[in-house]
């Protein structure tokens, strides 16, 4: 290195901008793991809350979750249309958009506030969402929100937008290494490495403060329970088959909805979404009374007892919680489907159960889990890392890893765009026709 290079660096080293720029970054990735650690907690309360409700009256559903889903269809609507939904096809277009003034609209402060109350305001009216991919989105927001304060070139707020991204799915699941993945994989399909370090370092630090707050912990606990290729590799084949189709089912019905759903509204754009956010709302009010409540939420408890109590799932508990998310995401409020699938493919493995009655009850619930999601995801490789880490079960990879493979190949034959990616096509489209009508005024 010559005097000029060594002095050039030692310049920029030292400069204002350089540590200004580095301080806003750690501090908004340290403020991702602190909110989604609160976001967790004031989730999970409001779950309690409605569980509380079901309790005093298995009936009042009928009532709360059509008024309170209407609400939060309205509120949405009205206050915050971009936080609607999951949360990853808006980070997924932000991050493909080249329009500075399209990312804010996707990724701006009301979206913060509107993804957490309104997730929130959701699971306290019964709906089959979860805070997982919600928190993908605000912890993308706010490491874009310190970007802009900054005044970061294009291509920092890409890459932070894309470390925020990935620091959100950490600090949510406490999964780091599925953070990284879903980064690379899902996030960023031209993902470059000289982003590598700064990725990392969000997931670093959002993930230190996250555990400051919650401590050390497996999503699911640790599972117990083994494979062995030689006995099971017919349940990894069929649960990877079946697995797909029924992920790519999802994943159509859910996106063509959506686009209907969407089409449908501009004749009336209040009144409709509201009346059918209610009407989604009495529905899963229905499939909860069927299912004694096992349908309502997130899917967690459900999720984690399969895992853990050794029994034999139900296909009606699949079914019901599979229809049930479908009409969460057709309300239009904000919730991710993180949770909820991970609960319908644990239920799914475990209605398997049966059928390969060698294959322990945990090992069947874990391949169902990695290969619905794989099929919902047609991410195969954070299907498999995200089971592993939240589970505990890094010892036996390579099973998940096959049925995670063949469950997104089976997705990608039925389903040629996956779900994420197609979702975020329509929020472009929607925020390009936002767009161009406040032009139309201007003019």
């Amino acid at each position: 290195m010559t005097k000029q290079e060594l002095y050039e660096t030692g310049k920029r080293f030292l400069s204002f901008t350089h540590w200004r720029n580095r301080l806003i970054f750690w501090c908004g990735a340290i403020v991702i793991g602190l909110i989604a650690a609160g976001f967790a907690y004031i989730a999970d309360y409001a779950q309690k809350t409605f569980a509380g409700l079901v309790a005093f009256d298995r009936f009042l559903p009928l009532i709360i979750c059509p008024l309170i889903l209407g609400i939060a269809g309205w509120l949405t609507f009205v206050f915050a249309p971009s936080s609607t939904g999951s949360g990853i096809p808006q980070a997924i277009a932000a991050l493909a958009s080249q329009d500075s003034k399209e990312r804010r609209n996707l990724l701006g402060p009301k979206v913060i506030f509107g993804k957490i109350l309104f997730t929130t305001l959701g699971l306290l009216g019964g709906a089959s969402i979860g805070r997982e991919g919600p928190t993908v989105q605000v912890g993308a927001a706010i490491l874009y929100l310190g970007a802009s304060v900054a005044n970061m070139s294009e291509e920092m707020s890409r890459s932070l937008i894309l470390a925020g991204s990935a620091a959100g799915v950490a600090a949510a699941f406490n999964t780091p290494l599925a953070g990284i993945v879903f980064a690379i994989e899902e996030m960023a399909r031209a993902y470059e490495h000289r982003y590598s370090g700064v990725v990392l370092t969000a997931i670093v630090l959002a993930g230190a403060s996250s555990l400051s707050l919650l401590g050390n912990y497996n999503y699911f606990g640790a599972a117990i329970g083994g494979f062995s290729l030689n006995r099971d590799w017919l349940a990894i084949a069929i649960l990877g088959v079946v697995g797909g189709i029924l992920g790519a089912s999802f994943a159509l019905l859910l996106s063509k909805g959506i686009s209907w759903i969407s089409a449908q509204d501009k004749s009336a754009p209040l009144l409709k979404p509201v009346l059918f956010a209610a009407a989604c709302g009495l529905i899963i009010a229905v499939l909860g009374l069927l299912t004694d409540g096992a349908t309502y939420g997130s899917g967690y408890e459900q999720g984690k007892a399969f895992l853990h109590n050794g029994t034999a799932g139900s296909w009606g508990y699949t079914i019901a919680k599979f229809v049930a998310t479908i009409a969460s995401g057709y309300t239009g409020i904000p919730g991710g489907i993180f949770s909820p699938s991970l609960s319908i493919g644990a239920g799914f493995g475990a209605s398997m159960a049966s059928w390969f009655p060698s294959t322990p009850v945990s090992g069947m619930v874990l391949l169902g889990m990695t290969a619905y999601f794989a099929g919902v995801t047609q991410a195969p490789i954070t299907a498999f890392v995200i089971v592993l880490e939240i589970s505990g079960r890094q010892s036996m990879p390579v099973p998940l890893i096959a049925a995670s493979i063949i469950a997104a190949a089976v997705s990608r034959m039925i389903c040629p765009v996956s779900l994420y990616h197609a979702l975020a096509k329509n929020f472009v489209a929607k925020v390009k026709e936002i767009h161009s009508g406040q032009n139309q005024e201007t003019v």
